[in-house]
């Protein structure tokens, strides 16, 4: 149950992992940026498919709950988990941030990097909005949502 536990803050940290590779990677490899993005959406919808798989249908409260105590004295406290109806919101974002990706695979030609790390964001971003507990970081979370998505519009 241990490792079940984590498949969530696993899901959360994916794209994050993926921004930091595509950090890394010159701007003329645009072939290889496009495949480590893709590569890590498919890695974030494959944990959510775990998350599917360890899911207790029967159990009414909420599973895979991870706290992290962040200002103690004022009862600040990052707190993850999920029930029935954000499984599956999490389980939409994750199928779709990757055929978002493979249906620009050849129209993005300018700002590439920017456009693939603003959809790795927006994949953090939103699957955080479904699975936080706490309402400081649900809005933070969800506001955050708007900054990559005004880039991807952009370009």
């Amino acid at each position: 149950m241990l490792i079940s536990k984590n498949f969530l803050i696993l899901n959360l940290m994916i794209p994050i992992f993926g921004i930091l590779v595509l950090l890394f990677i010159p701007f003329h490899k645009t072939k290889l940026l496009k495949i480590v993005a893709l590569n890590s959406t498919c890695l974030s919808f494959s944990c959510s498919l775990l998350l599917w798989g360890f899911f207790e249908k029967s159990s009414a409260s909420f599973q895979f709950v991870n706290e992290l105590l962040w200002l103690p004295s004022f009862n600040l406290s990052f707190v993850i988990g999920i029930d029935g109806i954000s499984l599956f919101f999490i389980l939409l974002t994750t199928l779709l941030i990757p055929l978002c990706l493979l249906t620009s695979w050849n129209n993005i030609i300018t700002n590439l990097k920017e456009f693939l790390i603003s959809f790795l964001f927006l994949n953090f971003f939103l699957v955080g909005t479904f699975c936080v507990l706490d309402l400081l970081f649900f809005y933070i979370f969800f506001e955050s949502v708007l900054v990559p998505m005004f880039v991807i519009i952009g370009i």
